[in-house]
């Protein structure tokens, strides 16, 4: 059996008491930027989308799971998102609490990621768009096999000023 574990976290669906962190992490304004957000999530609609987490990746097109530490501390999480069966390819998104960082959560939640997307979605590729000046995800995502593939110019604004994206692949086969 494959279980999304390793030696330092584990990767399980969301449930009601990640609340407090969700609601941190999305309302969180200098992450904004990254997630193409211009506005706050209420904890209400914050709990209406906990409470249909269960829904099939097939009908939503996306999944999202806690990465919690092995004594069981949600520490961030980790999205596979515009999931496309046909094409065998999803996008993935990351986000962890700075204190979080550089623990190598990070790295675990992408390795068990791809475990998942090959072996329950029997997904070809894996994708992630990443602003250029975030060089700690760049980092992270190139030490796990992703490749640089392409950038989308002037693709977001904020802060008063347009920012390229950088698009990553990571073939998983």
């Amino acid at each position: 059996m494959i279980r999304l574990q390793n030696d330092l976290i584990s990767l399980r669906a969301i449930e009601s008491e990640d609340i407090d962190l969700l609601f941190d992490l999305e309302n969180d304004l200098d992450l904004w930027k990254y997630s193409n957000r211009s506005q706050p999530y209420s904890r209400d609609l914050l709990q209406k989308y906990i409470a249909n987490a269960h829904k099939d990746i097939f009908e939503v097109r996306q999944i999202k799971f806690a990465i919690c530490t092995l004594d069981g501390i949600a520490v961030g999480f980790i999205d596979l998102f515009d999931y496309e069966p046909l094409n065998h390819r999803a996008g993935v998104g990351l986000v962890l609490r700075e204190q979080d960082q550089n623990k190598g959560y990070g790295k675990s939640s992408l390795e068990l990621i791809a475990i998942y997307a090959q072996k329950y979605l029997q997904l070809h590729q894996l994708y992630a768009n990443i602003a250029k000046e975030n060089q700690i995800s760049i980092q992270l995502f190139e030490g796990q096999g992703y490749t640089f593939v392409g950038i989308k110019k002037d693709w977001n604004f904020y802060e008063g000023q347009y920012h390229d994206e950088n698009i990553y692949q990571k073939m998983i086969e």
